[in-house]
């Protein structure tokens, strides 16, 4: 078994794993970041980078290359509420670089993070680099036992930082307790052509017992269709004849191509959740991003989130870390501070499942447009609040470190 020694250790290369990685190494802080897949092509991931994302990435001097990447932009969103169309959020307001909602495929968000990452002699990106085990000594956890391409290694390390997702093997091995918050439903993604003549307005489609949201990614759409929690396998198994009858009465633009959902093997199951640790530390480990706090996909900010975790991380233990004095305090800071926004916002998440999205999958009565989605329609400087919130969040972070 090889043994390496590095400052900081982190499971997980999402979005708050490559970025945390990546500001430490930056800060001068020795890091190697586990991913335990040899790529990063996932589908239907979470691919809206955010303006406050984009506003790390030009406060590090990224910004400008990172946009020479294919993608889309996503300057306003609006909802349909049965046959009524009304405008929710504008994003071209927002005091930032890039005031607009960047739509990439994650697999190139994290691949560009991990180039940028190279550049610093500090930074060890290990692909195929699975932990399975935390090690403790003396009521402390020091490292993690890992395999890396086949070979078994042990990792010493003066922090592990979680960041591997709602389904966290260092959460699993901490004990920590988590909070199960709820949600009334599931999402079933799937992909459908965009045409040439079609409108590249992004929105999301309410009506009785259905409720549908579609994203523009250029030559496809990349669609969400909302169930109520734990039906996915009823509805799979009602068919493919009856899931596209639905979709064409939502959207009937739709209908000279649904024929490209072949089975219901096309319909890629997202399993919704709300949770939060109560604690997010133990002596020498940390979670951040959905280890710490699963967000519901309202407002498609997990992403956003993750990485202001990892920005406010960073900023607090770089220094720390790298003078080799990182204590308990120093966690237990790190989660003081970044708990409010994150309870703030599944709060929100919470409160539109419950009077919004559940009663439409319930279908108890004829779809209405809510009265601050008519404010927000009839007044056009209202509509930047909620982009605000959705753009830059409740707590934006900046990079407070200096690079060495």
């Amino acid at each position: 078994m090889t043994t390496i020694k590095t400052q900081c250790c982190v499971v997980g290369g999402g979005p708050a794993g490559m970025v945390f990685g990546l500001l430490l190494a930056r800060a001068g802080v020795r890091v190697v970041v586990l991913e335990k897949h040899g790529d990063f092509l996932r589908d239907f991931r979470g691919d809206t980078i955010h303006p406050s994302t984009m506003q790390v990435l030009h406060e590090i001097g990224a910004l400008d290359d990172f946009l020479k990447l294919p993608h889309q932009k996503l300057s306003r969103f609006g909802a349909q509420f049965g046959d009524q169309k009304v405008q929710v959020a504008d994003f071209s307001h927002l005091p930032v670089r890039a005031p607009y909602i960047a739509l990439m495929p994650q697999w190139d968000f994290l691949d560009f993070v991990a180039a940028q990452g190279r550049r610093w002699p500090g930074f060890t990106l290990s692909m195929h680099g699975e932990a399975h085990e935390l090690i403790e000594e003396g009521g402390r956890v020091v490292g993690v036992r890992a395999t890396v391409a086949g070979e078994a290694q042990e990792i010493r390390a003066d922090l592990v930082v979680g960041a591997d997702g709602r389904h966290s093997t260092v959460r699993e091995q901490t004990g920590l307790k988590l909070d199960v918050l709820g949600a009334p439903m599931d999402v079933l993604w799937f992909r459908l052509t965009h045409k040439k003549t079609d409108s590249t307005e992004t929105m999301g489609r309410f009506d009785t017992g259905s409720l549908m949201v579609m994203i523009d990614r250029g030559d496809y759409w990349q669609c969400a269709f909302v169930i109520p929690k734990g039906s996915a396998e009823p509805v799979k198994a009602a068919g493919i004849e009856k899931f596209r009858a639905t979709i064409v009465r939502l959207m009937p633009f739709l209908a000279d191509r649904i024929d490209e959902l072949k089975t219901v093997d096309d319909l890629k199951l997202l399993t919704v959740a709300v949770e939060r640790l109560e604690k997010w530390w133990k002596p020498g480990v940390l979670c951040i991003g959905d280890a710490a706090h699963t967000m519901s996909p309202i407002g498609g900010v997990g992403v956003n989130i993750a990485v202001q975790d990892a920005v406010a991380a960073s900023n607090m233990l770089a220094a720390p870390l790298r003078e080799g004095r990182l204590s308990d305090s120093d966690l237990a800071a790190v989660q003081v501070y970044r708990m409010r926004p994150v309870r703030m916002t599944q709060a929100a998440q919470i409160f539109l499942q419950n009077r919004i999205i559940a009663p439409t999958l319930a279908g108890t009565g004829p779809i209405k447009v809510p009265w601050p989605a008519r404010l927000l329609d009839r007044f056009a400087l209202l509509r930047r609040l909620p982009a605000r919130l959705m753009g830059m969040g409740v707590q934006p972070e900046h990079v407070k470190t200096t690079p060495v």
